[in-house]
């Protein structure tokens, strides 16, 4: 069995089959872990749920912002699309409710003891601690799928920005949203910017990448995140960033989690959205 993560689809679904292709994907032997943003600002958001759906327990699937989000639009009659979006199709399908139901279980942390592996989307605040970090994931979970609308209603905002700051079950919440689906860039004592996507630089004074930060407490596990196109890939032994910017006109990327000698594949993607539109 060859198991493999793969960055950001956001709708690509011809680079996801190329890829499938490439790697020479079985699901009757290998394994997919996708690191979130399956749907929107791709042309085919459908047919990729569709597909990943179809794999079972071959593909374990993170929650990102943009599914988070496709999930607000389901539950919340109130909530409107944003400029960008992709989603009519899905929303129109007749096998919307499957799918969705299907994609609301879906974790927003896999913790791969067996491989040493941690999947988020984003990423992890430096003053979370492996318990803290697992324990927030399942209890947001847990309240996305008791009560959707009151959940995803309670989501948006960049509120609190620290952990310390955190006071209650909406407030918790959306915070632990915001870290593993949105972070980019921390202060050392993890208070967040959820504004600030460019690549890293050295004029960015206190702001660093989330795992940049010498104090950062989760170090046991090799971390595997997408969510930031502008950072591109990164493939080391404890860290993978996996967003090459597939629906930007980048690439769809694989690798291997159980050979950290082979190359990544890559496969080119056209460019559906202007980048800024994340």
């Amino acid at each position: 069995m060859a198991r493999y993560a793969i960055g950001d689809i956001q709708g690509c679904l011809e680079p996801l089959q190329q890829l499938l292709r490439r790697i020479d994907f079985s699901p009757d032997r290998d394994q997919l872990t996708f690191v979130g943003d399956l749907v929107n600002r791709g042309p085919d958001s459908l047919e990729v749920l569709r597909l990943v759906r179809s794999l079972g327990a071959a593909a374990r699937v993170v929650l990102g912002n943009h599914d988070l989000h496709l999930l607000a639009l389901h539950h919340d009659p109130q909530r409107r699309p944003r400029a960008g979006d992709t989603l009519d199709a899905v929303l129109a399908a007749p096998d919307r409710e499957a799918l969705l139901d299907w994609l609301i279980v879906q974790p927003l942390l896999i913790d791969d003891t067996e491989g040493g592996d941690l999947v988020v989307h984003a990423g992890v605040v430096p003053d979370w601690d492996l318990a803290t970090a697992l324990e927030c994931a399942s209890d947001a979970g847990r309240a996305l799928r008791a009560d959707p609308r009151h959940f995803l209603q309670h989501m948006y905002g960049n509120k609190p920005d620290r952990w310390r700051d955190v006071s209650g079950a909406n407030s918790r919440h959306r915070f632990t949203i915001n870290v593993l689906t949105r972070l980019r860039y921390c202060k050392a004592d993890g208070t967040i910017d959820l504004k600030m996507k460019d690549s890293p630089s050295a004029d960015d004074g206190p702001w660093k990448p989330w795992f940049a930060h010498a104090g950062r407490r989760l170090r046991e596990r090799r971390i595997i995140f997408g969510h930031w196109s502008t950072l591109g890939l990164r493939h080391g032994p404890d860290l993978v960033a996996l967003d090459t910017g597939c629906v930007w006109g980048g690439a769809l990327t694989a690798i291997r989690l159980d050979d950290p000698q082979a190359a990544p594949v890559q496969v080119p993607c056209r460019a559906c959205q202007l980048p800024g539109n994340e």
